[in-house]
């Protein structure tokens, strides 16, 4: 079965707002999608000096983003894997 568009999109839009409220410069958060082997792979990019406050201490912010995205993709029946692109 193959995903959504919107479904897809709206994981996206989660990881977006979710990265967007963690970091001090919000307008350079992209967030796209992209093919994954068995399921859709979502790449999160922030600016440099925000990477720390994305991927938290011992990479638990890190964590609880990918298990947010994965319960909302679970919801859509759906997989899907966060990449916190440097």
């Amino acid at each position: 079965m193959a995903p959504s568009a919107s479904s897809t999109s709206a994981l996206v839009d989660l990881v977006a707002l979710i990265a967007r409220s963690l970091v001090d410069n919000p307008d350079k958060v992209v967030v796209r999608e992209a093919p994954g082997d068995r399921f859709p792979r979502i790449e999160l990019s922030v600016a440099r000096e925000d990477i720390g406050k994305v991927i938290g201490k011992d990479g638990r912010t890190a964590q609880s983003i990918r298990a947010l995205l994965n319960a909302a993709a679970s919801k859509a029946g759906l997989r899907a894997h966060l990449d916190i692109l440097d």
